[in-house]
């Protein structure tokens, strides 16, 4: 028996894929993307969009660490604590910690980007602009006390100083004025810039004194944008790169060409966002239509190889504010679209422009959505802009009448309600479409974290949503990943954002 054991679990060590080998030390993480980023200043518009995460991640640490499932935890804040009415959050900061270039980390270094932030007002992104709108006064006390006083309660602070508004910088590049371009990006994370070509490529290299450790990290850390799909598998394919966002069309492609896939779920989803003083989308009616006219099993089925279902809603299955009864609440009926368009007096169609961001997997999905529409009368045409180009759809003068977009999140679920459908939300351009929307919003604001009765409201949320149409979702979304087998080691979903966090993740000994 024992020799029988033995022999069984000298088979099993030998079919153990090649992720079981020790990670490299010396090797260079390359990831090929689709999504880029134009400048490194984690508080400008473009980068407030979770597309292009992985350098900012891996650069800047920020004063709250999300952890994988997007809970609150120690960063650079290693602990604190609120007030029992929710006005007050009171951050001790981490000793001992220095930036990329020497500058300690403190109390000080945490005005100097407050300070910045607050200062930029409209030209900052708008996770960075919602933030210093709550806050009311900063009080630093020493070099580590920071005590932030809000002008309401708001259980949701913690989340954003987990996100881009958290992210510091070192004091000693934050001169007057810059912002984008002008910025030099020195953080206090785990990798340090080397080199950053705008919309093209950034490499970093490990921080050997990070207050984290450096355990089984590369070396450096590379992230290529590369917009169309094939250049990145062929990349892949060719050593330039160990590891490629693909396609879900290319799933089968790179299981043929012996490339292991992981689908990372997230809490994401591709859906569209109208600006509802645009033409007839003003009109519920319209918008139901449009609901009705989208075939999603079919593009779900035809485009993503399995990663990815039909969604009526905003949030994944295993969200807490998931509500089963709204799983088809607007099933694929072109009898039902058409009937809807001719009442609201659309008979014969309407006209509808795009704003397509230019890469392969939009313009697939852009496709089967204009050939859907095209059946119910809605002639859909394509306005197409490089992805860093989105913000021109909320930016006056706004471009587009509908963004079709895949959405990740934020790292708080209400900002993630109110930046789709909220008053003043980025990418509800053309107002809200019930005044119940902003109601809710008020209620779930002024909930903790932990509160049970934050759930119900989330969920009435997503219903009112739903009843006013006030944004259109199509399907879910995975990362789906490709490497050689065996070749990447501690990739794991991050869930606070669209993008996954490379900062642990590790190349193998054995990939070639």
């Amino acid at each position: 028996m024992r020799l029988k054991r033995w022999l069984l679990s000298l088979a099993f060590l030998a079919a153990l894929p090649a992720s079981a080998a020790e990670p490299n030390t010396n090797a260079a993480l390359i990831y090929y993307d689709m999504a880029g980023n134009e400048t490194l200043d984690p508080i400008e518009p473009q980068n407030n969009s979770s597309y292009s995460h992985e350098a900012l991640l891996a650069i800047y640490e920020p004063l709250i660490r999300l952890d994988d499932s997007g809970n609150p935890g120690p960063g650079l804040a290693e602990s604190w604590t609120r007030n029992a009415d929710l006005t007050e959050l009171t951050l001790k900061l981490r000793r001992g910690v220095t930036f990329h270039d020497g500058t300690p980390f403190n109390a000080e270094a945490v005005k100097r980007n407050f300070d910045r932030m607050a200062g930029l007002g409209s030209r900052a992104g708008t996770t960075v602009i919602e933030t210093f709108k709550l806050i009311d006064s900063v009080e630093y006390q020493g070099e580590d006390i920071v005590r932030i006083k809000l002008k309401r309660p708001s259980g949701q602070i913690e989340f954003w100083l987990g996100a881009n508004p958290g992210m510091m910088i070192s004091p000693a590049v934050l001169k007057e004025g810059v912002i984008g371009a002008t910025l030099q990006p020195v953080g206090a994370g785990p990798f340090k810039l080397k080199t950053f070509d705008a919309n093209v490529k950034t490499i970093t290299t490990r921080f050997d004194q990070y207050w984290g450790g450096t355990k089984n990290r590369a070396a450096s850390f590379e992230h290529h944008y590369v917009p169309d799909g094939r250049a990145r598998l062929n990349a892949l394919r060719s050593g330039q790169a160990n590891i490629a966002l693909i396609d879900p069309r290319q799933i089968p492609e790179a299981k043929n060409a012996g490339l292991q896939i992981q689908l990372v779920e997230k809490n994401a989803l591709w859906l569209i966002y109208p600006n509802l003083k645009k033409g007839p989308l003003g009109d519920l009616r319209v918008r139901k239509a449009m609901m009705h006219a989208i075939d999603r099993e079919g593009i779900a089925e035809a485009l993503t190889n399995g990663s990815a279902r039909a969604t009526w809603q905003m949030w994944s299955s295993r969200s807490p504010f998931y509500v089963k009864e709204l799983e088809n609440a607007y099933p694929y009926d072109p009898k039902k679209a058409k009937a809807l368009l001719a009442e609201a007096g659309y008979k014969d169609g309407f006209e509808l422009t795009d704003l397509l961001l230019n890469n392969s997997e939009y313009r697939q999905m852009g496709e089967a959505l204009q050939a859907n529409f095209a059946e119910v009368g809605i002639r859909m045409k394509f306005d197409v802009v490089d992805v860093s180009q989105f913000t021109q759809f909320y930016r006056p003068p706004t471009r587009g009448d509908i963004l079709m977009g895949r959405y990740g999140g934020r790292s708080d679920p209400i900002q993630t309600v109110h930046e789709i459908v909220g008053s003043g939300g980025s990418y509800a351009p053309g107002g809200v479409a019930s005044p119940r929307i902003d109601e809710l919003l008020s209620q779930a604001r002024a909930l903790a974290a932990a509160d049970p009765r934050r759930a119900g409201v989330m969920q009435d949320l997503a219903r009112e949503i739903s009843a006013s149409v006030a944004t259109m979702p199509m399907v879910t979304r995975s990362n789906v990943y490709a490497y050689k087998p065996g070749c990447i080691l501690n990739l794991e979903p991050y869930l606070p954002s669209g993008d996954d966090r490379f900062n642990d993740v590790q190349v193998s000994t054995g990939c070639k």
